[in-house]
C-alpha cells in the first residue's frame, strides 16, 4: 500500500502539508498535477494553486499568511515568501454557533478514584504544599525539603550519582531514605520556589499571591505551609484576603510562619517542620474514593510544537476535550498568543456577547502590551517551530487552537482566575510552556494534557501532566517523556477519534493514581507569569 504523501487539512485550504519528505517533481492532487520545483521537507507546506503578491494563504480553513511575491502552485512556503496575516475580529457580527455533542454513552457511568474536598471539588492527587511568599524564603524551603523528602519516603535515588562515583573511583556515602512512605495517603511534598514577592510592583505581588492562592486551594492539595519574611509586598494578611475572595468555601489547613517574628532561622524551620508533621498525620486520613467524570478539570497545553501538531495530537486532545465537556466536566484552553488568527471563531463560540467582549478586551490589551516592548503575536513561533513547518504565528495558532475541540466556550478567564463553570474555558496565559502550565494548575486544572512535536521536558508540582507526541519518531526517540503517541494519526493506523478516546481512558487512569512520565522524572516546573515590570 502506498504511503500517503500529503494532506489537505481543510477543504478551503490552498496549501498541502507534506507527511513525508517530498523530492522535486510532479505530485497528483484531486486529478491535477502539481510540480514541486524544490524538495518539500516533511511537515512543511506547498501551494495547490498560484498566488499573486498580497493574496492570502489559507490553512485550517482560515487565513494564515500573505504572499510576499508572486508564487506558483507547488512552491514551498518559507519565512521569505510569506508573512503572518490574521483576519481582524469583531463582536458586532457574531455568527450563530451550533455544536453536536459526541456520543459519551460508554463513559456515562464511569468514575475515577480521587480525593474529595469539603468544597465539592475532587483531587486527582493529594499533596502537601510549601509556599514562600517571597524569594527570600527559598533557602529555608530548600533546607526543609532536604529534611523531609528522604525521611518521609518521597526520595527518588539519582542514578547518575553512581556514574560520578565510578568515574572518580569514589565511594559516595548517603543517608538511607525511608523504604516506604510514612504517610501512605499523601502523594508527595511539593515546594513552590519562585523569584517574586518583593522588589517589583504591587501589581506583580498581587498576581503572584493570586496564583499561589490557586495552588494552596487546589483540589490536588491537602494543605499548605506558608513561609513569609515579613517586610515584603506579598504580606500574609494580603494573601489571606485574596484567598477569601477567590476561594470562600475552602476549609484546608494552612500554616503560616513569619521569619522576622521568630527568634532565629532555626526556630522558624524547626517550628514549620514540627507543625507540618502534625498536620500531615491528620490529612493522611483522607483516602481515594470514586468520583464521577464531571469532576475532571483538564488543562489543554502544547509546547515544542511541530508541523504535525495541528493535524494529529492537538485535534485528538480537542476530541478528548469535547468528550469531557459532554460528560459535564471542565476543560481549559490556555496560551492567548496562540489563538491569533482564530479569534473570530472563538468569539462566535462564546455563549454570550459579554464573554466575547471580555475575550476581545483581554486579547487586544495583551497584543498592545507586547507591541509596546517591540514584540507582537506575529513573533511567537520559535526557531524550533519554524524549522518544523510553523512559519507564521497564524499557522501555529490555528493548529494550537485545535486542542479546544468544537464545544461552545462557557467562560473566559484572565490569568489567575479560577474555573467555576463546566464546559470549555479559555485562560489568558503566555505561550511559554511552563508559565502556561503553571497558570493552568493555578486556575484549578487537576489534570493537564500536553502535546509536543519536538519533545518538551515539562511537568507541574501539583497537577499530573500527560504528554502526547505528534509523531511516531518522537515517541520512539524520547519514550521516557511521552505517555501517549498520536503519531499513528499521521501514519494512518488510528483516527483522531481513536486517540481522543485513548486519551480519556488515560486521564481516568492518571486521575486514579497512575503515574505519568513527567511525574516519574520529577518534572515539577513552576514559573509565575510576570506581567508587570521589575523595579
Amino acid at each position: 500500500m502506498e504511503k500517503t504523501q500529503f494532506i489537505q487539512v481543510d477543504n478551503k485550504d490552498n496549501v498541502l502539508v507534506a507527511l513525508i519528505d517530498l523530492a522535486p517533481g510532479e505530485v497528483s492532487f484531486e486529478g491535477s498535477k502539481i510540480r514541486l520545483a524544490t524538495a518539500v521537507p516533511q511537515k512543511h507546506k506547498f501551494l495547490i494553486s498560484d498566488l499573486s503578491k498580497g493574496e492570502k494563504v489559507i490553512m485550517y480553513g482560515v487565513p494564515v499568511g500573505k504572499a510576499n511575491t508572486d508564487l506558483r502552485a507547488g512552491d514551498l512556503l518559507t519565512t521569505e515568501n510569506i508573512t503572518h496575516f490574521a483576519d481582524p475580529i469583531t463582536v458586532d457580527n457574531r455568527t450563530a454557533y451550533h455544536w453536536e455533542q459526541p456520543d459519551v454513552t460508554s463513559w456515562k457511568n464511569r468514575t475515577f478514584s480521587g480525593y474529595h474536598r469539603p468544597d465539592g471539588k475532587v483531587g486527582t492527587a493529594n499533596y502537601w504544599l510549601f509556599v514562600p511568599l517571597v524569594f527570600c524564603e527559598n533557602r529555608n524551603l530548600k533546607v526543609i525539603e532536604e529534611a523531609l523528602i528522604k525521611a518521609l519516603g518521597y526520595y527518588r535515588p539519582n542514578k547518575y550519582e553512581a556514574l560520578v562515583s565510578e568515574k572518580l573511583s569514589l565511594a559516595v556515602q548517603q543517608s538511607a531514605p525511608a523504604k516506604s512512605r510514612v504517610f501512605e495517603n499523601i502523594d508527595g511534598i511539593r515546594f513552590l520556589y519562585h523569584q517574586g514577592g518583593c522588589g517589583g510592583t504591587r501589581q506583580d505581588a498581587e498576581a503572584l499571591l493570586r496564583l499561589l492562592a490557586g495552588y494552596v486551594n487546589h483540589p490536588n492539595v491537602a494543605g499548605a505551609t506558608v513561609l513569609s519574611l515579613g517586610c515584603q509586598h506579598a504580606q500574609i494578611s494580603w494573601f489571606q484576603e485574596i484567598q477569601k475572595e477567590l476561594y470562600p468555601n475552602t476549609q484546608k489547613p494552612v500554616l503560616y510562619f513569619e521569619q522576622q517574628k521568630m527568634p532565629s532561622e532555626e526556630a522558624l524551620i524547626s517550628e514549620a517542620i514540627d507543625q507540618t508533621l502534625d498536620a500531615l498525620k491528620e490529612t493522611n486520613t483522607i483516602t481515594r474514593q470514586p468520583a464521577s467524570l464531571d469532576k475532571l478539570v483538564v488543562g489543554l497545553e502544547c509546547g515544542g510544537s511541530d508541523g504535525f501538531s495541528g493535524i494529529s495530537a492537538n485535534p485528538a486532545v480537542g476530541h478528548a476535550s469535547d468528550l469531557i465537556t459532554a460528560l459535564g466536566g471542565s476543560t481549559i484552553l490556555s496560551e492567548f498568543p496562540e489563538l491569533n488568527g482564530v479569534e473570530q471563531n472563538i468569539v462566535d463560540r462564546c455563549t454570550s456577547t459579554a464573554l466575547a467582549e471580555k475575550f476581545v478586551t483581554i486579547q487586544r490589551a495583551y497584543e498592545s502590551q507586547a507591541r509596546s516592548v517591540g514584540s507582537g503575536f506575529d513573533m511567537n513561533p520559535s526557531p524550533g517551530n519554524i524549522k518544523d513547518g510553523l512559519i507564521t504565528d497564524a499557522i501555529k495558532s490555528a493548529g494550537a487552537a485545535k486542542k479546544g475541540g468544537k464545544a461552545p466556550i462557557s467562560d473566559i478567564l484572565d490569568y489567575t482566575e479560577p474555573v467555576t463553570r463546566a464546559g470549555l474555558n479559555l485562560l489568558c496565559t503566555p505561550g511559554n510552556d511552563v508559565e502556561s502550565t503553571t497558570g493552568l494548575a493555578g486556575s484549578g486544572a487537576n489534570i493537564i494534557l500536553f502535546t509536543t512535536g519536538l519533545g518538551t521536558p515539562t511537568g507541574n508540582p501539583v497537577t499530573p501532566v500527560i504528554k502526547i507526541s505528534t509523531n511516531n519518531s518522537l515517541s520512539e526517540k524520547l519514550s521516557d517523556l511521552i505517555d501517549v503517541n498520536a503519531g499513528e494519526v499521521i501514519s494512518g493506523t488510528k483516527t483522531i477519534e481513536d486517540v481522543g478516546e485513548e486519551l480519556l481512558e488515560k486521564i481516568i487512569a492518571v486521575a486514579s493514581g497512575e503515574e505519568t512520565k513527567a511525574m516519574a522524572l520529577e518534572q515539577n516546573d513552576f514559573i509565575p507569569w510576570k506581567r508587570g515590570v521589575s523595579l
